[in-house]
């Protein structure tokens, strides 16, 4: 069975983008691979957070993952600072790394831009991610198009360990869900949905209230034409609403299109707005059910536990490869 590992970031409640791009994905995925899911609260800290509203966010997106679906007998959940391989294997990719390839890095220029300092650890993100994944003989990995060039950065420190030290990483293969890995703004269909959107409007969060999905739905950007009809470059609002009502429906595109000839945007917006609400309130059913219940933290312990046993093995591979430490038989 091959290995996928998968990390996301606690920082803020996640989008509808983000279920149907990467989460939802993951729950088919578990059926067939052997998973890691990571919480990566190290990757979040290179950037000032609240120290309560980081906590919160950490337990809050664990519950989530297993409210979608994610099945802990089936997948390792995991945090990423409960399994300190992760740091100090991160530390040995980056004394491989360049400065050159990290400062080319479109996530790092654009998060530096215009600022006066950023951290170092905005710089050295990459190792780290690397390290996240390597650990764990990963085969494939499964991210957004905004991932790819970490990814390709990934690739390239397993290759040149293996080359200089003992070839004992797994190469990772990069997939981009085909349909659906870019759920677009609401408010501006041109730009990926974001939770950082400062436009509350922008994005729908699987807590969201059904009041709040009808709204925002309902002020979804469209076009003057109101012909139902998917077509990506003339019209992005509304083919961007056909996405999400195809995913969240598994009914094509094409059989949408023909339920609603001769209707208008404010019947299948409606509609859209339900098929959401429907979809979303077993999830935030079970979610409230983890979050106040010891379950919750039973998986995650456990979780650490396999994470930190596997990670471990492979971070005496490195160290010995390295020459790190006394030498270990």
């Amino acid at each position: 069975m091959k290995t996928i590992f998968s990390g996301i970031q606690p920082s803020g409640t996640i989008t509808l983008g983000n279920y149907i791009g990467a989460m939802k994905q993951f729950v088919e995925l578990q059926h067939e691979y052997n998973c890691y899911f990571c919480i990566v609260d190290q990757h979040a800290i290179t950037v000032p957070q609240d120290r309560l509203e980081l906590r919160k966010n950490i337990r809050s997106l664990a519950a989530l993952y297993l409210a979608v679906g994610i099945d802990p007998k089936k997948g390792t959940l995991f945090i990423q600072s409960e399994v300190p391989a992760h740091a100090q294997a991160g530390w040995m990719l980056q004394c491989i790394a360049y400065i050159g390839e990290l400062e080319r890095m479109t996530q790092y220029k654009d998060k530096s831009a215009g600022k006066e300092a950023v951290s170092a650890g905005l710089l050295t993100y990459p190792p780290l991610m690397a390290a996240d994944i390597l650990l764990y003989n990963t085969d494939i990995v499964p991210v957004g198009e905004d991932q790819k060039q970490h990814l390709e950065l990934t690739r390239d420190l397993a290759e040149r360990f293996n080359k200089k030290y003992n070839n004992i990483f797994t190469i990772p293969e990069v997939r981009i869900p085909k349909v659906g890995a870019r759920i677009m703004s609401l408010q501006d269909p041109t730009k990926k949905m974001s939770k950082s959107d400062p436009n509350q409007k922008a994005f729908i969060t699987l807590l969201d209230d059904p009041k709040q999905i009808e709204k925002k739905i309902k002020s979804a950007v469209t076009d003057s034409e109101g012909i139902v009809k998917y077509d990506k470059d003339k019209k992005p609002g509304i083919s961007n609403l056909l996405t999400i009502y195809s995913i969240l429906t598994d009914k094509p595109i094409p059989e949408i299109e023909e339920e609603y000839t001769g209707k208008g945007y404010g019947d299948f917006k409606a509609d859209l707005a339900q098929v959401i609400i429907n979809t979303l309130t077993p999830i935030q059913q079970k979610f409230y059910e983890l979050m106040e219940s010891s379950e919750l933290d039973e998986i995650l312990d456990q979780g650490a536990e396999k994470a930190n046993y596997v990670a471990n093995k492979m971070l005496k591979k490195m160290e010995n490869a390295m020459g790190l430490g006394r030498k270990r038989k």
